[in-house]
C-alpha cells in the first residue's frame, strides 16, 4: 500500500502536466507532428508511471517494426499498465483506441481527445463505425493507432475472443498490423488490491500481418490470424529460460 501511495503522488501531478500541456497546444493551435507536444503528453507521462512504480520494460522485437509507414499494433489487455507500458515502448506516433467512457474523465478524457486518441462508443454501433472510418483516415496521416481486440481487460489473463472491428480499422487503412504480446502487467496491481508489486513487464512483438489487397469481408480471417500470433507470442514468454 506504501509503493501504490507513492506512485499516486508520482503520478497525479504528472497527469495534471501533460494533460494541460496537450490542451494547452491544442488552444493555441498546435499541429500534430512526430515527436511533438502530443506525442510527449502520452509518452513521457507513462514513462513516469513506470519509473514511480518500478516497472522496467523488457521488449523484444522492436525490429520488426516497419519505420517507413504506420501500422495498427493489436495487443492483448490485462491491466492499465498495458497502456503506460505500450506508450511507452512502442516507436512512432501511437494513439490509443480507447472506449468513449474514458473521454468524460476530467482533463484526461479532454487531454486524450486534444492529442488525437480515438474514442469508440461501444454500445452505439453507428457511432462506433463512423469512429473506425475517421481513425483510418488518422492512420493515413502518420498515426499508428494501439487496439485491444478483447474489447475489455481481461480479468483472468487468459487471452479472450476478438472483436472484429479493430480488423476492419487495420484493413479500412490498408497498413499492417503487428501483434504484441504484453505478459506481467496482470500481476502488478490487481483488481480490487491496494497492493502494488514492482514486476518487470515484457513485451514482444511479432511479424508484421499484411491488408494491402484485404476488403471488410476479410475482416474475420485477418482477426484469427492476429489471434494465432498473439498466441504464438504468449506460449515463448510462458516457457521458462532466456528472454524470448
Amino acid at each position: 500500500m506504501i509503493r501504490l501511495l507513492w506512485v499516486t503522488l508520482i503520478v497525479l501531478p504528472s497527469t495534471a502536466v501533460h494533460a494541460l500541456g496537450a490542451i494547452l497546444a491544442a488552444l493555441v493551435g498546435v499541429k500534430r507532428r512526430p515527436g511533438g507536444v502530443y506525442d510527449w503528453a502520452t509518452v513521457d507521462w507513462s514513462r513516469d508511471v513506470l519509473r514511480a512504480a518500478g516497472t522496467p520494460v523488457d521488449a523484444v522485437g522492436l525490429e520488426r517494426i516497419p519505420r517507413d509507414q504506420p501500422v495498427v499494433y493489436a495487443s492483448n489487455h490485462t491491466s492499465m499498465f498495458d497502456i503506460w507500458a505500450l506508450a511507452a515502448t512502442l516507436p512512432g506516433s501511437t494513439r490509443f483506441v480507447a472506449k468513449a467512457e474514458l473521454g468524460r474523465i476530467p482533463l484526461v478524457g479532454l487531454a486524450m481527445r486534444r492529442a488525437g486518441h480515438i474514442m469508440i462508443d461501444r454500445f452505439n454501433r453507428a457511432r462506433a463505425f463512423e469512429a473506425y472510418e475517421q481513425a483510418a483516415e488518422t492512420i493515413r496521416t502518420g498515426i499508428s493507432p494501439i487496439v485491444f481486440p478483447e474489447g475489455t481487460r481481461s480479468l483472468t489473463g487468459d487471452l479472450q475472443p476478438f472483436k472484429n472491428a479493430p480488423f476492419g480499422l487495420a484493413i479500412a487503412a490498408q497498413v499492417p498490423i503487428v501483434p504484441v504480446y504484453v505478459d506481467g502487467t496482470y500481476r502488478i496491481l490487481r483488481k480490487g488490491s491496494l497492493r502494488l508489486r514492482p514486476i518487470p513487464i515484457r513485451i514482444r512483438i511479432g511479424a508484421p500481418i499484411p491488408t494491402a489487397g484485404l476488403s471488410p469481408a476479410d475482416r474475420e480471417g485477418l482477426r484469427d490470424r492476429v489471434r494465432a500470433a498473439i498466441l504464438e507470442l504468449k506460449a515463448r514468454v510462458d516457457v521458462p529460460g532466456p528472454s524470448r
